[in-house]
């Protein structure tokens, strides 16, 4: 079969935030563009379901705006039918619930456990103090997530909390991960907090998330508005769903599509990076090597309807002990009461085990430990649970991430392709991140484009 032969300055993979930012940006700027993407809709992951009235994102999907030119950007897309929520949020431990984060409020804690935790605190804050001082400044810094946890809150509330929910967040042992992906996700409190905290003083929020943005309906609400606002014509056509490249000829700088092929002069790519890597015709044995040494986690967890009002008025739960068969779970109803029908509510429940569940046996569980944590009545209130898997849900920062990395990126840059977002970037970000992603990539893009000659 003869392919069709196309040029574009500008070929985007992947409609999801970042993608689709780049393409809006790429229009502005009056850049040509061509955003393809694989699936039958843009979003990516910040998407909504809707069945029998209950809306579903893809777990919780949160807005956190603090660029300027973003947030106005971001609301823009979602219009009027947004709301601007202060965070409410617990951690479900030892039978009780206490204030997030954890580290800094141990307050309603048995009486033992929050003192392990307290004198953890501080033995570790003073060898710590005291480390600094022999060393001179230059001591070691933690090889791996534990160490950190066990350098910065003691033994107690790593042994109680930081460990454990970070394992079954992540998907692997804390040894594994590095410690360079929370410096921004992970408060560290003060001393006079952990103690605040420790005696019931109601210190201020702590953390990045104490408030959110949330649309009316889901977050889809963004990613549909954002759709809505590429340009349809001219320099670009707007998303081209179900549309994904067979493979990259990055010599030729081609996407070979069964009925196509598209040359271009960027390659801008917010695809997993290394699923683009698998794509690359020919690539190096080195680089196909050190994509393949990079890992992400896969998440299964379950979007359930209620027939009831979610017991709590909470927005999400941190449950670290491993007698539940969840690590989180959220209340879609109560970011905003359009997620559920009048009186009813929806909840997500991520799953610590990545293996995939038995339904006959996993529901009686969920049930009996939402049931504990007086989220429902029992499980008569379940009026249907819906088993859903993302792919690529955590990129793993393990011991060979930045080596890895470090063969990857510049190979690409050499070859005009810029990998952003995410997943495309291979890191921990947020939704906000994702758009700035897409609008840096766009500039960038603009910069090469106008160097080529």
């Amino acid at each position: 079969m003869t392919r069709l032969r196309t040029r574009t300055p500008v070929a985007i993979l992947g409609a999801g935030l970042t993608g689709m930012s780049a393409a809006y940006h790429l229009g502005r700027a009056g850049v040509a563009c061509r955003l393809f993407e694989q699936l039958p809709r843009p979003g990516g992951h910040a998407i909504t379901f809707e069945e029998e009235g209950y809306r579903f994102d893809r777990t919780g999907h949160l807005l956190h705006l603090r660029d300027p030119e973003i947030r106005r950007l971001a609301l823009g897309w979602i219009g009027p039918d947004h709301l601007e929520v202060e965070r409410a949020s617990r951690i479900w431990s030892h039978g009780v619930y206490t204030r997030y984060p954890f580290q800094a409020n141990t307050w309603g804690l048995p009486p033992e456990v929050a003192y392990e935790c307290l004198l953890g605190f501080i033995r570790a804050q003073a060898a710590h103090a005291e480390q600094a001082t022999q060393a001179g400044g230059n001591a070691r810094g933690p090889r791996n997530f534990e160490e950190f946890c066990l350098r910065h809150f003691g033994e107690g509330i790593s042994r109680h909390f930081m460990i454990p929910y970070n394992a079954r967040l992540w998907g692997v042992p804390a040894t594994e991960i590095t410690a360079d992906w929370c410096a921004r996700f992970v408060p560290l409190p003060r001393l006079e907090d952990v103690v605040a905290g420790a005696v019931g003083m109601q210190g201020p929020e702590l953390g990045y998330n104490t408030r959110f943005v949330y649309p009316k309906r889901g977050i889809g609400q963004l990613a549909e508005g954002l759709a809505r606002d590429l340009p349809r014509e001219g320099v670009c056509r707007g998303a081209e769903l179900g549309r994904a490249p067979q493979a990259v000829d990055f010599r030729a700088r081609e996407l070979l599509f069964e009925d196509e092929v598209v040359s271009y002069d960027v390659l801008l790519s917010s695809a997993p990076l290394p699923a683009l890597v698998q794509l690359l015709v020919q690539a190096p044995a080195e680089v196909t090597r050190a994509a393949a040494a990079l890992r992400c986690t896969h998440l299964y967890y379950l979007d359930v309807a209620l027939d009831a009002p979610c017991g709590k008025p909470l927005h999400w739960v941190y449950v670290p002990e491993a007698k539940y068969p969840f690590y989180r779970v959220g209340c879609y109803s109560n970011f905003s009461p359009e997620m559920a029908p009048p009186g009813k509510a929806g909840l997500y429940v991520e799953l610590a085990d990545r293996s995939p569940p038995e339904m006959e046996k996993l529901l009686p569980e969920v049930s009996s430990g939402l049931t504990e944590m007086g989220l429902i009545d029992g499980p008569s209130v379940v009026r249907f649970a819906r088993l859903r898997r993302i792919d690529h849900a955590y990129v793993v920062f393990d011991h060979a991430y930045y080596a890895s990395l470090e063969v990857v990126r510049p190979f690409l840059a050499g070859q005009q392709i810029l990998s952003a977002g995410r997943y495309g970037g291979w890191n921990y970000s947020s939704m906000e991140d994702a758009l700035r992603f897409g609008r840096d990539a766009a500039e960038e893009a603009m910069t090469l484009l106008g160097g080529r000659g």
